[in-house]
């Protein structure tokens, strides 16, 4: 049995559908198991799971602007244990149609990519970015393409996949006999 074979379910960023739900199935995809994803609406509340939790893991995104703060802050117990190297869904700009944009919903990790201009509106995920749209509490937002056709949103700039490290981190015992 290897560590990883210990890790029997992944926390993650949710909604359904967010880049990290796609990256955490992928890993246990390549190791020829069945995924165990529970998703989160924050990567701090997927790490509070993984803590009280065993032979659990968290799946963070390596762009995520605060992923120092759950590495440093969770020291004494949670270590990096894997990487995965994947593109993610097709990054958008995306809008409800036919609505001038003022306000984008964005999760922190791809704001940059938000034009000059516009009020950004921080959320939790690129899927919940979607949401926020669709249902009129932002003109627009920066989401995924599965996001955007789910909830009917038109593409006004289609930035393509980004090549993205997906961290796992484990309980420090994970990894011991």
């Amino acid at each position: 049995m290897t560590r990883f074979d210990r890790i029997h379910t992944l926390h993650t960023l949710g909604p359904s559908g967010t880049n990290c739900h796609a990256a955490a199935e992928a890993w246990f995809r390549r190791q020829d198991r069945d995924p165990d994803v529970r998703l989160h609406t924050t990567f701090e509340d997927a790490t509070l799971r993984v803590r009280g939790e065993p032979n659990t893991a968290l799946m963070a995104c390596a762009a995520y602007p605060l992923l120092h703060s759950i590495v440093f802050e969770n020291l004494e117990w949670l270590d990096m244990y894997d990487t995965i190297l994947l593109p993610t869904h097709p990054m958008l700009l995306a809008s409800r149609r036919g609505v001038p944009l003022h306000t984008v919903a964005t999760h922190p990790s791809p704001q940059a990519l938000v034009p000059a201009g516009l009020v950004r509106k921080l959320v939790t995920s690129n899927a919940q970015a979607a949401i926020e749209c669709a249902e009129g509490r932002a003109d627009g937002c920066i989401t995924t393409l599965p996001a955007a056709r789910e909830h009917n949103l038109a593409i006004l700039r289609d930035f393509g996949p980004v090549g993205t490290a997906f961290t796992i981190h484990a309980h420090r015992s994970v990894g011991s006999d």
